[in-house]
């Protein structure tokens, strides 16, 4: 069996945990298993670094228009969502790169950015605190859920802020990879919280 492409969105104020916990997640799972399992790279609209939150300069692997096929797609949060949540381009990438792959998650706010691309409809959804609300409004025919680390539509994942997409990528890599997979990545990474 042919790795599985990862694919990590990456966007200017993007917040930092948000994209490099779950790239730590998928990448030490794979690299704990001779390197079969995933295929992990990042993609961006545009070429050049992007700025993630707090100055942090990332290179994208790729442009939306090159990036070989995902089979994941992880759709990370930040301040930066607010902008595109009115770029019709990312938004449609976003919503046929669901259609055609395994899994989509999202963590924290990169939940707005699926609710706009109109994937969220008659499931139930969370996201950062701070941000339920606004995605209340957003996503008014999706089922908020406060006060949970992540939520699990089965092609759909989003999960709460920050640290929670750790979280949620265990559990997805737990989930395609089974559970002894997911407790060697958790314990070599030194995460204790419990799954």
């Amino acid at each position: 069996m042919n790795p599985r492409n990862v694919a990590i969105l990456l966007f200017d104020e993007v917040e930092v945990l948000d994209f490099a916990g779950p790239f730590e997640v998928f990448a030490v799972a794979n690299e704990l298993h001779d390197d079969a399992l995933f295929r992990v790279f990042t993609v961006a609209a545009l070429a050049g670094p992007i700025r993630a939150r707090n100055g942090l300069s990332v290179n994208p692997d790729y442009l939306l228009s090159s990036t070989p096929r995902p089979d994941v797609l992880i759709v990370p949060g930040g301040i930066g969502t607010r902008p595109l949540l009115g770029d019709e381009t990312l938004l449609g990438w976003i919503a046929a790169t669901t259609r055609a792959n395994e899994l989509t998650l999202s963590i924290c706010s990169g939940a707005l950015l699926l609710a706009k691309a109109g994937l969220l409809t008659g499931l139930k959804a969370t996201t950062h605190h701070q941000v339920i609300a606004l995605l209340r409004e957003v996503a008014p025919d999706t089922e908020i859920v406060a006060d949970v680390r992540y939520v699990d539509n089965g092609r759909i994942v989003t999960a709460a802020g920050i640290s929670a997409g750790i979280d949620a990528s265990l559990h997805v890599v737990r989930r395609l990879c089974g559970e002894a997979v997911s407790t060697r990545t958790a314990a070599y990474m030194e995460y204790g919280i419990a799954l």
